[in-house]
């Protein structure tokens, strides 16, 4: 309240109102979120039409209006129902109409009233009302003395709170001696609710009116004594961050006149701005900002706090809340494997099923997929595939030939030249936390005394560990579930078995010649053209000359060696066209030679012709299935035993027991007995530089055996795997797949497998089956029914 109305204010509550002046229908106003009281001044802004009229209305004749609150007071067009039947009778003292067309009024309380009724609503409210009268008491006793004395004071402290006490407002409140008027003047001033200000309004009983605004008042100072508190707080905190910001001004300023530099400081803000970016756990924030903190009080040049500002470049470097989205489009991720891969269609099954299932559960934890097959066969690029079929980054981690312990877990940072793990390292270059992070040759781990990589790659493979991998270096949990896990071998016999029962296991066993073909034309050719300068104008490829590259120049799994033939052709015709030869260049099958020189294998097998004592076997190796010729010769001796050609000890215990087979059957395989007592027995397997060992050439070993002995010829065509028992029973062997691979490359199209393989035969593709003929045997009777040929 300003101090230059305290006068005219005292003047108007000492003033007795004539209240039998005020007609019995005065215009009506509806008024918004404020309750007027007796004897108080307040302006209004009038802005709606029936208000305005109401108050020229008012002012036109004998200046009285009826105010009364809204009971909503967002509505805008109130009727009757929509106003409180208790109000108060003012008078216009002022009015000053606005530029705007809106109404400026000073308005004084005179009395409290009674809306009886609505004498006229259209264009503006008029109403009928009738005085309230307050219930005074008889007399001022104690407990009304004490009563108003309390409020005075009350109102004293809580306008001390707010600054706004004076003189003039102690000489204000001591003049009033009525509990009526004192309740109706601070109610006035208290920031009420309406409901509140409405329900004094409505108290005829002055001491009861007084009670009330006496326990809001109170309630009032309550808030404002906490506010002023809370103010107060609010201050001193300003202050003290200003004294630290001088003081730091300070610290300097005192740096600059040294000549010594800032940067510390700098990067000290700098470390700290990029802590909260990286939204750390609670403990490894709680961690990095203690280094920081010991960063802080060392010389800026000392060796130990350069090694903990590489750790702290370190933290802030990882992908602690980084994350790329997920595209788990199945359609689109199986047109980007097709665009990728020919083939290899149990290896994209199992990759489609994992997205299908992340899809529809994001937070499983993801299985460990491990591709293993021989070289060149795509299972790195099927990687890349993955990654680029959910739109993530991809990082490669070769593990061949690691034999330390910390290229996985990382050194502690107490040695010099210490440095995180190969994993956090790239997850570090990824910038990610759920790369596909693809793990390459892992069964080429070593181990020596540096420790044994194979065990610190169990808690990162192992999803119920990897949340929390701790690295030596880091020394605080990282989480690894988000990372999508791929790993390649070349065979799973070396991969320790504890680490091998954490993934899952896609076999690829390699190409037939048909799809070698449709690679080379579909991706291998338009690469190679690229690579080398030329377009497809350039270099003509007849239908049958990819055929005989494929057939005749190689013999393996995978398509390494098909690329690099592919690749000699190119670079010799890039030569021709860079020398000045124009035209188009045609690669046939007779001019083949000039590019590539002779075929290097043939289309069929070596042999011609079906010999004596020379059978066919199917091996596998790492690079995929070949075919193994197993010669057998007898020539005058005592009946010793003679083998070479680097055979290992399963295939020479084999080689035994073949021959047992043969003595102890011979009077039923048609053999004479003094045979094996005149004849020395001299069994070899060709590549004598290649070693050679398992027992699946157990059935080819004894069908030589018998071929020798008997004079009758090994059918050339026929291929055969199996391990073979002292009683003749064929037992099961693996591998199948790519021995029927091999076969097929080889040019044989019967192949002699044990009845216990028969269920494999599911995996083989029908494009090999077709083309193969698979005869299942139990016993060494029935194998060579089928290869030997009669006489």
């Amino acid at each position: 309240m300003a101090e230059a109305d305290i006068d005219d204010l005292i003047e108007i509550i000492e003033k007795e109102g004539n209240i039998e002046d005020i007609p019995k229908v005065i215009p009506m106003m509806p008024v918004r979120d404020v309750v007027v009281f007796t004897d108080m001044l307040l302006p209004l802004f009038v802005g709606r039409e029936k208000s305005i009229k109401a108050i020229e209305e008012s002012v036109e004749f004998d200046r009285y209006v009826f105010l009364s609150v809204q009971k909503d007071s967002e509505m805008e067009k109130p009727g009757p129902s929509d106003v409180y039947d208790i109000g108060t009778i003012a008078r216009v003292q002022k009015m000053i109409k606005m530029p705007d067309g809106r109404i400026k009024a000073l308005v004084q309380g005179i009395s409290k009233a009674r809306l009886v009724e609505f004498v006229q609503k259209r264009s503006f409210f008029k109403v009928r009302v009738e005085i309230i009268s307050d219930v005074e008491p008889d007399s001022l006793d104690i407990e009304i003395e004490a009563l108003m004395r309390n409020v005075k004071e009350n109102s004293e402290k809580l306008l001390a709170l707010k600054g706004e006490f004076s003189g003039d407002v102690g000489d204000l409140l001591s003049h009033i001696d009525s509990p009526g008027k004192l309740a109706d003047l601070v109610a006035s001033n208290l920031n009420l609710k309406v409901e509140d200000g409405q329900a004094i309004l409505e108290t005829t009983d002055t001491v009861a009116r007084l009670t009330r605004v006496n326990d809001l008042l109170a309630r009032e100072l309550d808030l404002s004594t906490v506010q002023a508190k809370i103010q107060t707080h609010v201050k001193d905190e300003i202050s003290k961050n200003q004294r630290d910001y001088y003081l730091r001004e300070q610290v300097k300023a005192i740096h600059r006149e040294l000549g010594e530099s800032d940067d510390k400081l700098a990067e000290i803000v700098d470390f700290k701005e990029k802590i909260k970016k990286c939204k750390l756990p609670e403990e490894c924030e709680k961690e990095a900002l203690k280094q920081l903190t010991r960063l802080e009080q060392m010389h800026f040049d000392s060796s130990e706090a350069s090694v903990i500002r590489t750790y702290l470049d370190c933290i802030v470097e990882l992908p602690w809340s980084k994350t790329t989205k997920d595209f788990l489009d199945i359609k689109k991720a199986e047109e980007v494997l097709e665009q990728n891969h020919y083939g290899l269609d149990k290896a994209k099954e199992r990759i489609l099923e994992y997205l299908s299932v992340r899809k529809l559960n994001p937070k499983k934890k993801g299985q460990i997929i491990c591709f293993v097959g021989p070289p060149g066969v795509g299972k790195t690029s099927l990687g890349r595939a993955i990654a680029k079929a959910m739109k993530r980054k991809f990082h490669r981690l070769s593990l061949g030939g690691i034999r330390d312990e910390a290229e996985i877990r990382g050194h502690r940072r107490t040695y010099i030249g210490a440095m995180p793990g190969r994993i956090l390292q790239g997850l570090r270059q990824c910038g990610t936390k759920n790369p596909v992070f693809m793990l390459d040759e892992i069964d080429k781990l070593g181990n020596d005394f540096r420790g044994d990589p194979s065990s610190a790659l169990l808690e990162v493979l192992d999803p119920e560990q990897n949340f929390e991998f701790s690295d030596h270096y880091l020394n605080m949990p990282f989480d690894l579930s988000d990372v999508l896990f791929v790993l390649t071998a070349n065979m799973a016999d070396t991969i320790p078995s504890a680490l091998l029962d954490r993934m899952e296991l896609i076999h690829i066993s390699g190409y037939t010649r048909q799809e070698k073909v449709v690679i080379a034309k579909q991706h291998l050719l338009p690469r190679k053209l690229k690579d080398n300068g030329l377009t497809r104008r350039n270099i003509q490829f007849s239908p049958n000359a990819m055929e005989s590259i494929v057939s005749e120049y190689t013999l393996e799994a995978g398509l390494r060696e098909l690329e690099r033939k592919l690749d000699s052709v190119c670079r010799k015709i890039a030569r021709k066209i860079a020398e000045g030869q124009k035209g188009r260049f045609a690669v046939t099958c007779q001019n083949l030679t000039q590019y590539l020189g002779p075929p290097q294998y043939i289309n069929e097998m070596d042999q011609e012709e079906s010999q004596v004592g020379l059978a066919t076997g199917l091996a596998w190796t790492e690079v995929g299935g070949e075919h193994l010729y197993i010669e057998t010769s007898l020539f005058p001796g005592k009946g010793e035993l003679q083998l070479t050609g680097q055979i290992g000890e399963v295939m020479q215990e084999s080689a035994r027991a073949a021959l047992t087979y043969t003595k102890a059957n011979q009077e039923a395989l048609g053999i004479d007995k003094e045979a094996f007592d005149s004849n020395d027995i001299h069994i070899h397997v060709p590549a004598g530089a290649i070693p050679k060992d398992g027992p699946s050439a157990g059935i080819a070993i004894a069908t030589a055996l018998v071929s020798a002995f008997t004079g009758k010829k090994v059918n050339n065509k026929v291929g055969m795997t199996g391990e073979i028992s002292l009683r003749g029973r064929v037992l099961p062997i693996g591998g199948l797949k790519e021995k029927a691979l091999g076969a097929l490359r080889a040019g044989i199209n019967t192949v002699i497998i044990p009845e216990k393989n028969k269920k494999d035969l599911h995996d083989i593709p029908k494009s090999v089956k077709s083309k193969l003929t698979f005869i299942c045997v139990k016993d060494v009777r029935e194998v060579l029914d089928f290869a030997l040929e009669a006489e």
